[in-house]
């Protein structure tokens, strides 16, 4: 038991040491915690996000979900992945010459209006404990395989809720953005490293993609109809065909509609995710954060694709293994958990020491992806609120305080939330408990966030009122539709991920109120700001301050940026 623990205690140690550096260089005011100082470069910031995105979701739920129901699972990584190309044509560039250090700044001062910016902190605020909670969750799963080592008065499930939550909490307080940038840049690299030697050692092992696939998909796909040692298999029915589900067959958990509307709800949320769009802020340029989201694309497709590979691999070679220490673990072969595919592969090809990489992996996923979220929630809380309405007259201390308050309090919020929640309840009714819930916070942002910033940046008539009464509206129809999909008993695929259909009626009803109510003034600035290039910007403000000082001005660019505006 000892040696299982020697690999996290230093994967520890490390994170608590680049933290201490980080605090000891430069964490000595607002900026700094929150924003490291806009001074990340390209590929530390690349490599940061994809630690940001690469969530207990996405180690532990893309290779779970894919074990669980088949090509179905693998409609999560495509869209985990494929959400940073809105990002990139539409939203990267445009929000970070114009923002500040926030989704809610970038919205409050697009339209000058402190309601939009409040309303922004508000859904902010939902989407970020939205996206903590089942962090959390994968958090207990793992340490509950992990070991039964439990505090007193707990479980193991809420002992690792609370190991990973509160450890990660204190090395963001400690480190802030800069910290955090380093540990969630050296914890990607860590996790891409695990996928990559599990790959190598399945071929190793003589294990082929082509064949595996070929081989499930010759017998319907079997599932453990309970969470007993003895409980009946039972083959699962295909939602398209009727017909019993196979596993390279699309249906064994969404019929063609819940399949695009998973997509849609996964691609579009990707860009209303505070904690991954604050990331845009730190870069010094609009053209470095487009130069960011190209290296995210690629990393993160490596990413996700081996993640696919494994997946399919567990479900393959697991129910081969005659091992005494799976048999807690499966029905017949059958994980009940599908969340410990992984983990259980890395004891298969490691031992003891090949499971404590890997649970040490997923606790370094749950806490990179939980630091990016608690320092988004600072932002919001700290910068949005505090230093503008609470206390307008905060020194860099004060302000610092607040930023570093707001992140203990969303993390007890988070732990209790994690506790209180049952991952067993959600058995059977989704592939993955982790990726399903994380779901929820793309479905809001995605009916939220996204609408306000595309609408915020490409539309001239988008107007304070539209973007305020369309998030409210979003805001609470998304987290109802999402509600009772998750706890529903044979709903519609659908409430689980709405914004197909919800994200079009925010864009819609955005838009009406617009047509009745005024824009903002001063809009070509402001376009300016967003879309010109540096040299039209800078000839925009000297032709402003010439302007003022009564002398007459003749622009020497012929940008049609210049000139509309």
């Amino acid at each position: 038991m000892t040696s299982r623990f020697t690999i996290l205690l230093v994967a520890v140690l490390v994170a608590l040491a680049v933290s201490v550096l980080a605090r000891l260089r430069s964490t000595r005011t607002a900026v700094d915690f929150q924003l490291a100082g806009r001074r990340v470069g390209v590929i530390t910031n690349a490599c940061a996000i994809c630690g940001d995105y690469v969530s207990a979701a996405s180690f532990l739920g893309v290779a779970a979900a894919v074990y669980a129901v088949g090509l179905d699972g693998a409609w999560y990584a495509t869209g985990f992945a494929a959400g940073f190309l809105p990002v990139l044509l539409f939203i990267a560039a445009p929000l970070r010459r114009f923002g500040d250090r926030s989704i809610p700044d970038f919205l409050g001062r697009r339209f000058e209006s402190e309601t939009v910016r409040i309303i922004a902190v508000v859904v902010t605020q939902i989407i970020i404990l939205a996206y903590l909670v089942p962090q959390a969750v994968g958090g207990g799963l793992t340490w509950e395989l992990f070991t039964d080592i439990a505090l007193p008065g707990l479980t193991p499930y809420s002992t690792g809720i609370v190991a990973s939550t509160v450890l990660t909490g204190f090395l963001v307080v400690i480190g802030g953005m800069r910290g955090t940038t380093w540990n969630q840049a050296l914890q990607f690299i860590v996790l891409l490293g695990i996928l990559v030697w599990i790959s190598l050692a399945l071929v190793a092992d003589g294990f082929s993609y082509g064949s595996a696939v070929a081989e499930l998909n010759a017998q319907p796909m079997l599932n453990p109809d309970g969470l007993e040692p003895n409980s009946t298999l039972t083959a699962t029915d295909n939602r398209i065909t009727g017909l019993p589900a196979r596993f390279a067959e699309p249906g064994a958990r969404y019929n063609g509609i819940g399949q695009f509307a998973l997509m849609v709800t996964l691609v579009f949320g990707t860009a209303g995710l505070p904690h991954v769009m604050n990331r845009f802020f730190t870069s010094p340029t609009g053209r470095a954060a487009r130069m960011t989201t190209v290296w995210v694309i690629a990393l993160i497709g490596v990413f996700y694709a081996a993640a696919v590979m494994v997946g399919t691999a567990a479900r393959s070679v697991l129910q081969t293994r005659d091992e005494a220490w799976l048999e807690s673990m499966t029905v017949q072969g059958v994980l009940k958990t599908p969340e410990h595919a992984l983990l259980a592969l890395g004891r298969v090809y490691g031992g003891e020491v090949g499971l404590s990489t890997v649970t040490t992996g997923a606790l370094l996923a749950i806490m990179s992806t939980i630091g990016g979220l608690l320092l988004a929630s600072s932002v919001s809380w700290g910068h949005d609120l505090y230093e503008r309405y609470v206390n307008p007259q905060a020194n860099r201390v004060e302000a610092l305080r607040a930023g570093q308050l707001a992140v203990v309090v969303m993390t007890v919020l988070a732990a209790i939330s994690a506790m209180v929640l049952n991952p067993a309840r959600f058995t059977g009714s989704v592939p993955s408990v982790v990726a399903s819930l994380v779901t929820t916070a793309f479905a809001v942002a995605g009916c939220t966030l996204t609408p306000a910033l595309l609408l915020a940046i490409w539309s001239r008539r988008i107007t304070a009122a539209g973007v305020a009464v369309g998030m409210v509206v979003g805001a609470i129809a998304g987290l109802l539709a999402v509600t009772v999909g998750l706890l529903g008993d044979g709903v519609s695929t659908l409430f689980q991920t709405p914004t197909v259909i919800l994200g079009p009626g925010v864009v819609t009803l955005m838009m009406a109120v617009s047509l009745a109510t005024r824009p903002v003034p001063d809009l070509a600035t402001k376009w300016m700001a967003m879309h010109g290039s540096a040299g039209d910007r800078n000839a925009e403000r000297l032709a402003r301050v010439t302007v003022e000082s009564g002398a007459e001005w003749r622009p020497a660019s012929t940008s049609w940026w210049v000139r509309r505006s």
